[in-house]
Formats: C-alpha cells, sequence, structure tokens
C-alpha cells in the first residue's frame, strides 16, 4: 500500500507541478550560474548510493559535504537558494526519485554518500532497511537542529511505528512545518 501510494503521490505531483517545477528551475537558473538541478549522491535503502535530485540552491564551487559542516554556510547559498530551503522547494524534484523507486514520500532522509557517522548508526538500529523519504519523524522533530544521535533514535522509532496512519500524519505535519519554516538552519 505504501509503495502504491507513493507512485500515485508522485505521479500526481509531477502531471500537476510541472508548470512549478519548470518555473522554479527557470528562476534557478536565472539566479546563478550553473544547472537548475544538483544531482546529490545519497545513500540509500541497504546502503546503496543513488543520485538524488534536488534544486540548485548552492553555488557550484560549494563543498561537496553536509551543509553544517561548512565553515560558513550563509557564503554559499544562493539568493534564491536561501527561499528554497526555507520553503523546502528544493525538494520537489525528489518527486522523480519516489517515483523511480529509491525514494519513499515518509522515511528516514537519505544520508550524503560522506556522511559515515550517520549511516553507521542507522546501519546498527536496523534503520537502512528502509527506504528514504522525501520527509521523515526525525525532519518535523528537529531538522536540521538534530545531533546525528537524536536523528538516528528518531529513525529508529519510525522504523518501529510505521504505519499508513503514520505516514500520514508525518506528512501533515510536513506541510505545516515547510509552510512556518521550522527547523531550518541554512
Amino acid at each position: 500500500m505504501k509503495r502504491g501510494f507513493d507512485i500515485f503521490v508522485a505521479v500526481v505531483g509531477l502531471a500537476v507541478g510541472w508548470p512549478v517545477l519548470l518555473a522554479l528551475a527557470l528562476m534557478v537558473r536565472l539566479d546563478s550560474p550553473g544547472p537548475a538541478i544538483h544531482w546529490s549522491k545519497r545513500v540509500g535503502r541497504g546502503n546503496r548510493l543513488f543520485p538524488m535530485p534536488k534544486f540548485r540552491t548552492m553555488r557550484t564551487d560549494t563543498p561537496d559535504v553536509a551543509t553544517h559542516l561548512l565553515e560558513d554556510p550563509g557564503r554559499w547559498i544562493t539568493p534564491l537558494g536561501r527561499f528554497l530551503r526555507r520553503s523546502s522547494l528544493d525538494e520537489l524534484p525528489q518527486l522523480w526519485s519516489v517515483l523511480v523507486g529509491d525514494m519513499s514520500l515518509v522515511g528516514p532522509r537519505p544520508a550524503l554518500f560522506n556522511q559515515d557517522d550517520l549511516v553507521a548508526l542507522r546501519t546498527a538500529a536496523g534503520v537502512e532497511r528502509l527506504r528514504p523519504g522525501v520527509t521523515g519523524w526525525a525532519q518535523i522533530n528537529g531538522r536540521d537542529e538534530l545531533p546525528i544521535p537524536d536523528k538516528v533514535k528518531l529513525d529508529a522509532e519510525y522504523l518501529a511505528r510505521q504505519s499508513f496512519g503514520f505516514d500520514l500524519a508525518i506528512l501533515a505535519a510536513t506541510a505545516r512545518a515547510a509552510v512556518t519554516a521550522r527547523g531550518v538552519s541554512h
């Protein structure tokens, strides 16, 4: 049921939202040099790497690390990128990853390929069995503000509690958080 719901939402979202996606892509291209989409190397189900699309919010010469590890993150973020991140619109291209099965609408956010500490803790907790999500239990409970061990505890809690109803509650809370930009630090 979860996978069917994911496919349905991704197809409808892409079919209905393509004008918004196209407009955002054009805005990203006009805002700063480089491609509209950044393909980030992420860790997926079973710790397999996959390319995850996001609207580009950083300059093209930004080091490939988690934003919180940059010395001065604000220096790397494009003017439009700040808005895209705060509104979570940069995540919309991930509907493609949901459609092709690399991601789910709800699950633990996929780690960057070089976040070895996060990957190791998730593997120890059994969380690597889950398909990563566009949003997740940790995202609505702190997002960028959470230390990695706390994220993993929330991811493990999601693994234990997962159900279609819980996913719907997380999606509703995500919509509220996106509107208020709660938990976004960069």
